[in-house]
């Protein structure tokens, strides 16, 4: 009788989450897509969802279970998790390796100020509402725009590392739920690396959707 290998990862996901399409455009990446259990969450910031807290006692996602039973979040310990098993070589070392981390970083920083600014508008009730807050983080925003309009010369038009991977997802979320932004006009070349970047499989496998 032909026995089934266990998923190498359960993952509590959600298919708006940026965070999320990061962890699943590593997978795929890697070719190891298929071998994460995706199990279902309702992620917010205010309303807890218990399931999440099972893996990760904060309870944002992602949040994944190993195949042994060990919890691994934030995206940026599973990615490296994902790594690791398929010896994929998205971290890469030396000097190369603060490179793609600081990249990684900025990214990470572009999303939790849009997330915080997403959030000010939507979870907040109006009348507790800070305009003033919410410029700040889209002023966040616009420096971590003004970094990757600097850096897109340098940056691999393929996900081959673990900083890009993070842009990419990073300007996709812009897309998904700052559309009026319009951060293209005034960042020509990251427009022209992400055009290119956002074409390739593992990211179209992985877009953001309701």
């Amino acid at each position: 009788m032909m026995t089934i290998a266990p998923p190498i990862l359960r993952l509590y996901h959600t298919t708006t989450s940026p965070y999320v399409r990061k962890v699943m455009a590593v997978a795929n990446q890697l070719g190891l897509a298929a071998q994460i259990e995706l199990l279902a969450s309702a992620a917010h910031p205010v309303k807890r969802d218990s399931r999440i807290a099972t893996f990760n006692p904060i309870g944002k996602v992602p949040a994944a279970q190993t195949s042994d039973g060990q919890l691994l979040f934030d995206s940026r310990v599973i990615c490296e998790y994902l790594d690791d098993y398929a010896q994929g070589g998205l971290f890469p070392v030396g000097a190369q390796r603060w490179q793609a981390l600081a990249r990684q970083a900025l990214g990470d920083g572009l999303l939790d100020a849009a997330l915080l600014a997403r959030y000010e508008r939507l979870a907040r009730p109006k009348e507790l509402q800070s305009d003033a807050w919410y410029q700040a983080q889209l002023g966040k925003v616009q420096a971590a725009l003004e970094s990757i309009e600097q850096q897109a010369p340098e940056l691999a038009s393929t996900p081959s590392d673990i900083g890009a991977i993070t842009l990419g997802c990073a300007l996709g979320y812009l897309d998904f739920r700052f559309a009026d932004m319009d951060w293209r006009s005034h960042c020509p070349q990251a427009a022209r690396w992400f055009a290119d970047f956002d074409a390739q499989p593992a990211m179209i496998a992985t877009r953001p959707h309701e």
